[in-house]
């Protein structure tokens, strides 16, 4: 049974293929096309899936479409896939079940309970459901305006950063103060003590008057900012911490008395994005085990819708294995030097993955930055070491170079740490999500030195562990490095310039090394230098 998923018209379209029972395709619209044109089927993005998993329309049996997809007339939306696959059973998808099931049937929990968080989908904006065997149910609701991504939006806001894009900037500051006003948002969260004490199960339910409902924007009331003891506009740095650290603490709090009495744990929905809330939940004790999927977002209703279609056609099918995020497409050599002699650029072909490895390490042990395009392109925002830049911990200009002259964003905006999943004890406490860098961990004493240009506040860091079998090549490098340096750890952050989705092409990649400050760029088995 081949099924074609489809999600996040209306923001972050994205499409995804289930082929005979296993995971082979799945892209977001933008990586392809540069460009977003929200309420247009995501069509780049599904003959590139169709591509790849070498399925014709015509062998299509069932297209599974997430809502909300409706920005005037549904009708034209249905025709159009009903012309493109004649063949085809049509289902359409609630938001939020889309979500839960990307969740939960990625997940290696065969019971869980599954929280579902976003600002806004299909009128609710967030739901519990209990995910058994091939079954998904929904336990309880919540409906907009009681949305904790509207919240952190609004937060967002109020700490002059831009909301529905800049909510990662406020949960990195959080690191660096104090939650001196946690009793405040905990009681716009509705819950008070009780969110703190877990005495009793807590759902959110947001105060209205501590909001501005008459903006647009999603501002607060002066009434909230009261409360805070602060004045809009004026805001010192430590005060934008302080706040940034309390709205943190105070949804961790949430998240964890929505669980209930949870054993394993689901999350997916804009919300789950937030790596710290995941550290938090694995920290708490009150989790067998946790998983957050790491296309939480819009886009990743394009695997959900998928993933439902494929049981709710066979109740009895076998989960679906999600062994990768690497689901996007990769180029042949041929295909690269074509594209590189187009653009009349010199370049080196190295003739090994021996090569290969030798080129890129004297690289980077030569203080340089490094593009690195391999393999298959990554599905969600995260660089895994397929479409990444990379610096060795031990150039000392690393942070100045990466944060400043390449990725033009704040200091207090750290890359992450990669590392062999065998050797990340050694220099990390992290949980299970940093496979997908899902989550954040610790670093360890002994080696705060090493890694303080990764370091955010309390010694955490954004670690992604890394195994042969997930990634091949990018462990090879990370073992090379620790051959060559005795620390097998690289810094990365992903490939892309100027809030430009994640590099996809070959023309992507150069386009991006000549506008920027990275040193060399290695597409393949083809190097370039400056």
């Amino acid at each position: 049974m081949n099924i074609l998923g489809i999600g996040g018209i209306l923001h972050d379209a994205a499409a995804s293929v289930i082929r005979d029972g296993e995971l082979v395709a799945a892209i977001e619209q933008r990586k392809l096309t540069r460009a977003e044109h929200p309420g247009e089927l995501p069509l780049a993005a599904i003959e590139e899936c169709l591509r790849i998993a070498r399925v014709t329309p015509a062998d299509v049996h069932a297209v599974s479409v997430a809502r909300p997809w409706m920005t005037g007339s549904e009708e034209r939306i249905h025709l159009e896939l009903r012309e493109r696959f004649p063949r085809a059973r049509m289902l359409v998808v609630d938001h939020q079940l889309a979500h839960a099931a990307s969740a939960y049937y990625a997940s290696p929990f065969e019971e869980a309970t599954v929280l579902t968080m976003d600002r806004l989908g299909d009128f609710r904006c967030g739901a519990r459901w209990h995910g058994h065997g091939n079954q998904l149910s929904v336990d309880r609701e919540l409906y907009y305006p009681d949305s904790l991504g509207d919240v952190y939006g609004r937060v967002t806001r109020l700490l002059g950063f831009q909301p529905h894009a800049d909510e990662h900037k406020v949960q990195w500051l959080s690191t660096y103060g104090q939650p001196l006003y946690v009793g405040a948002f905990r009681e716009l969260l509705g819950g008070g003590d009780r969110v703190a004490a877990g005495s009793e199960p807590h759902w959110p339910t947001v105060r209205r008057d501590y909001l501005d409902t008459q903006s647009a924007g999603g501002s607060f009331h002066p009434r909230f900012l009261e409360e805070l003891g602060i004045a809009a506009g004026s805001l010192s740095e430590q005060q934008k911490r302080d706040i940034a650290a309390s709205l943190q603490q105070a949804l961790s709090e949430t998240v964890i008395a929505m669980a209930g009495d949870a054993k394993n744990l689901c999350l997916a929905g804009g919300v789950a994005f937030n790596v710290l809330l995941v550290e938090a939940l694995e920290r708490s004790g009150r989790f067998t085990g946790v998983f957050a999927q790491p296309a939480a977002g819009n886009a990743g209703t394009a695997l959900g819708a998928a993933l439902h279609a494929w049981h709710a056609l066979d109740p009895g099918a076998t989960r679906v294995p999600f062994p990768t995020l690497c689901l996007g497409p990769e180029f042949p050599s041929e295909e690269i030097k074509q594209v590189l002699e187009n653009c009349k650029l010199n370049f080196r072909y190295l003739l090994t993955t021996e090569n290969l490895m030798q080129a890129a390490i004297q690289e980077l042990n030569d203080c340089k930055i490094v593009a690195w395009m391999q393999g298959r392109m990554e599905f969600g925002p995260r660089a895994l070491g397929n479409r990444s830049i990379l610096a060795s911990p031990l150039n000392p200009y690393s942070s100045e170079n990466l944060n400043v002259y390449i990725k033009h964003r704040e200091p207090f905006r750290k890359f992450a740490a990669s590392v062999p999943v065998e050797d990340a004890s050694e220099y990390f406490d992290v949980g299970a999500n940093a496979r997908f860098l899902a989550t954040a961990g610790r670093v360890r004493p002994q080696y705060r030195e090493k890694f303080e240009h990764a370091i955010l506040g309390d010694d955490i860091a954004r670690v992604h562990t890394v195994s042969a079998a997930d990634n091949p090549l990018f462990h090879r490098l990370l073992k090379a490095q620790g051959a060559a340096t005795g620390l097998p750890v690289l810094f990365n952050t992903s490939f892309n310039l100027f809030q430009d989705p994640l590099v996809c092409m070959p023309r992507d990649a150069v386009r991006s090394f000549y506008s920027s400050g990275i040193d060399s760029l290695f597409v393949g088995y083809f190097q370039f230098t400056k």
